[in-house]
Protein backbone atom coordinates (compact mmCIF):
# COMPACT_ATOMS: atom_id res chain seq x y z
CA UNK A 1 0.00 0.00 0.00
CA UNK A 2 2.64 2.63 0.83
CA UNK A 3 4.33 1.80 -2.38
CA UNK A 4 1.00 2.44 -4.37
CA UNK A 5 0.93 6.13 -2.23
CA UNK A 6 4.69 6.78 -2.64
CA UNK A 7 3.77 6.58 -6.87
CA UNK A 8 0.60 8.05 -6.11
CA UNK A 9 2.45 11.16 -4.62
CA UNK A 10 4.85 11.41 -7.01
CA UNK A 11 1.82 11.20 -10.16
CA UNK A 12 0.49 14.35 -8.11
CA UNK A 13 2.88 16.57 -6.40
CA UNK A 14 6.21 17.88 -8.23
CA UNK A 15 8.45 17.84 -5.27
CA UNK A 16 8.39 14.08 -5.32
CA UNK A 17 10.20 11.73 -7.88
CA UNK A 18 9.45 8.03 -8.16
CA UNK A 19 12.03 6.00 -10.89
CA UNK A 20 9.18 3.16 -10.81
CA UNK A 21 7.65 0.59 -9.23
CA UNK A 22 10.44 -1.44 -7.51
CA UNK A 23 12.43 1.82 -6.68
CA UNK A 24 8.98 2.67 -5.00
CA UNK A 25 8.75 -0.55 -2.93
CA UNK A 26 12.47 -0.29 -1.80
CA UNK A 27 11.40 3.16 -0.85
CA UNK A 28 8.13 2.10 1.00
CA UNK A 29 10.44 -0.49 3.23
CA UNK A 30 12.97 1.46 3.77
CA UNK A 31 10.72 4.14 5.26
CA UNK A 32 8.72 1.42 7.18
CA UNK A 33 11.89 0.62 8.94
CA UNK A 34 13.00 4.13 9.79
CA UNK A 35 9.55 4.62 11.23
CA UNK A 36 9.61 1.91 13.30
CA UNK A 37 13.32 2.11 14.41
CA UNK A 38 14.54 5.99 14.36
CA UNK A 39 11.32 7.84 14.87
CA UNK A 40 10.28 6.47 18.16
CA UNK A 41 14.08 7.66 19.16
CA UNK A 42 13.56 11.25 17.32
CA UNK A 43 10.39 11.78 19.07
CA UNK A 44 11.95 10.81 22.62
CA UNK A 45 14.32 13.57 21.71
CA UNK A 46 12.04 16.02 20.54
CA UNK A 47 9.73 15.54 23.16
CA UNK A 48 10.20 18.82 25.07
CA UNK A 49 9.10 20.81 21.73
CA UNK A 50 6.70 18.14 20.68
CA UNK A 51 4.50 19.22 23.86
CA UNK A 52 5.09 22.97 22.97
CA UNK A 53 3.41 22.46 19.87
CA UNK A 54 0.87 19.91 20.89
CA UNK A 55 2.43 17.16 18.94
CA UNK A 56 2.40 18.95 15.85
CA UNK A 57 6.51 18.90 15.68
CA UNK A 58 5.91 14.88 14.94
CA UNK A 59 4.87 15.97 11.46
CA UNK A 60 8.11 17.70 10.80
CA UNK A 61 10.28 14.40 12.06
CA UNK A 62 8.19 12.24 9.52
CA UNK A 63 8.52 14.79 6.92
CA UNK A 64 12.58 14.88 7.44
CA UNK A 65 12.66 10.94 7.24
CA UNK A 66 10.70 10.96 4.17
CA UNK A 67 13.56 13.67 2.68
CA UNK A 68 16.13 11.62 4.49
CA UNK A 69 15.16 8.43 2.59
CA UNK A 70 14.83 10.44 -1.10
CA UNK A 71 18.87 11.28 0.04
CA UNK A 72 19.96 7.68 0.29
CA UNK A 73 17.83 6.09 -2.41
CA UNK A 74 18.83 6.34 -5.87
CA UNK A 75 15.68 6.49 -7.80
CA UNK A 76 13.50 8.87 -4.87
CA UNK A 77 14.13 12.75 -4.68
CA UNK A 78 12.23 14.72 -2.86
CA UNK A 79 12.59 18.66 -3.81
CA UNK A 80 12.49 20.34 -0.61
CA UNK A 81 10.82 20.65 2.80
CA UNK A 82 7.61 21.30 1.49
CA UNK A 83 7.47 18.63 -0.78
CA UNK A 84 8.63 16.32 1.99
CA UNK A 85 5.78 17.08 4.69
CA UNK A 86 3.05 17.16 1.68
CA UNK A 87 4.58 13.57 0.97
CA UNK A 88 4.61 12.02 3.90
CA UNK A 89 1.20 13.50 4.95
CA UNK A 90 -0.21 12.29 1.60
CA UNK A 91 1.62 8.70 1.68
CA UNK A 92 0.54 8.16 5.12
CA UNK A 93 -3.34 9.25 4.60
CA UNK A 94 -3.04 6.14 1.69
CA UNK A 95 -1.56 3.76 4.09
CA UNK A 96 -4.35 4.35 6.60
CA UNK A 97 -7.23 4.64 4.05
CA UNK A 98 -5.79 1.38 2.17
CA UNK A 99 -5.45 -0.34 5.71
CA UNK A 100 -9.05 0.19 7.32
CA UNK A 101 -10.13 -0.56 3.35
CA UNK A 102 -8.31 -4.07 4.20
CA UNK A 103 -10.01 -4.55 7.60
CA UNK A 104 -13.39 -4.00 6.61
CA UNK A 105 -12.94 -6.10 3.69
CA UNK A 106 -11.87 -9.33 5.68
CA UNK A 107 -14.79 -8.49 8.40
Amino acid sequence: IAALGLLAAAALFEGIHVAGFWIAVVVAIILGLLNVFVKPILNILALPINLITFGLFSFIIGAFLFWFTGEIITGFEVAGFLAALVGSLFVTAVNMLGENFIDVLAD
